[in-house]
């Protein structure tokens, strides 16, 4: 089970159809495609960075203490 399952139930197809018309009240059919391409940019910027978590850090503690 889900988190969101576990606290709201199963989301169906009234409940979508109702959340979607209150979002496309309150931002406007314009807005939306903005805000759904500024999504998909920080989640690719996020999978970037979670895949990118292998690279070793640039420095090590010996060598800071080393140039103190």
């Amino acid at each position: 089970m889900t988190f969101l399952t576990i606290f709201l139930g199963t989301i169906e197809f009234p409940q979508m159809m109702l959340i979607l018309a209150v979002v496309l009240l309150l931002f406007g059919g314009k807005k939306i495609p903005e805000l759904m391409k500024g999504l998909g940019s920080g989640v690719k910027e996020f999978k970037k960075a979670a895949k990118d978590d292998t690279v070793a850090p640039t420095t090590t503690v010996k060598e800071e203490e080393a140039k103190q």
